[in-house]
Parts: structure tokens; sequence; C-alpha cells
């Protein structure tokens, strides 16, 4: 597996599996497939393009398919700006169970430590959801 953060080259990846994600655990994600499948590709290019408090982190199989992702977002208000935010983590369901969550958590963590000042990672995660509640937990969020 090739863990990396995404850029504007991977919106075309990124969109199709985000539409899957919405299609198959639509009670996962506070957005809907029928309000993104809209989307153009220059909106989700805009949308994925990694600045220093925002990013997404991907994980790509040995065909160089995109099968994971997890994304971060850095408050900026200046109240909160020491929180960031994870949300839209999804694994592919013939991916799962092989630790790539594990291994975009532990990506996502180790950017956001660079990041002056950050001192809380907030998430939510479905109540029912005890595989992904199993995996939060490990690094205690």
């Amino acid at each position: 597996m090739n863990i990396r953060i995404l850029k504007e080259s991977d919106a075309h990846l990124y969109q199709e599996v985000r539409l899957n994600a919405l299609k198959i655990n639509p009670e996962a994600f506070g957005s809907t497939y029928e309000r993104e499948v809209g989307f153009s590709l220059e909106t989700v290019k805009e949308r994925i393009k990694p600045i220093r408090d925002k990013y997404i982190v991907g994980a790509f199989d040995n065909r160089k398919s995109l099968v994971g992702i997890v994304a971060f977002i850095r408050e900026n208000n200046l109240k909160t700006r020491h929180k960031g935010n994870v949300f839209g983590m999804y694994i592919a369901p013939g991916n799962r169970g092989q630790g790539l969550g594990k291994s975009l958590m532990n990506e996502l963590i180790s950017r956001a430590k660079n990041s002056d000042g950050l001192e809380q990672i907030n998430l939510t995660v479905v109540s029912d959801n005890h595989s992904a509640k199993k995996l939060y937990i490990v690094f205690g969020i």
C-alpha cells in the first residue's frame, strides 16, 4: 500500500471513491450521493487541493487504485484554531480488515503533529459503527 496526501491530479479517483462511499455507507457521512454526484471535476480538484491545514490522505493498492480516504481540516476561528477535525474516513469494502484505517490515521496524525498550536483532534462517528469506534479508541480520539 502507498499512503499519501491526495493532490489535484487525484480528483477523478477521489470522486469515484467518495461517491461509492456515499452510496455504500450513506449513514456515515454528512453529505449525500445526490448532492455530490453533480460536482464538476474542477470542484473536486479545489476540494481536495492540499493546503497546510486541510488535506485528504489516500491509500493506494498495488494497482494504484485509491481504496481508502480520510480528511483533516483545522479550525480557522481564532478561539478554536487549536482544534482539528477528522472526517470522511472510508475504506472500500474489499480492502477492509487489512489495517488501512490505522495506516491512514497514522499518516494524518503524523502530519497534524507538525501544525503549530494544534492541541486537539476531533471526529464524529455513527454510534453503531463498532469497527470505526475501535480504531479511533486506539488513537485516543
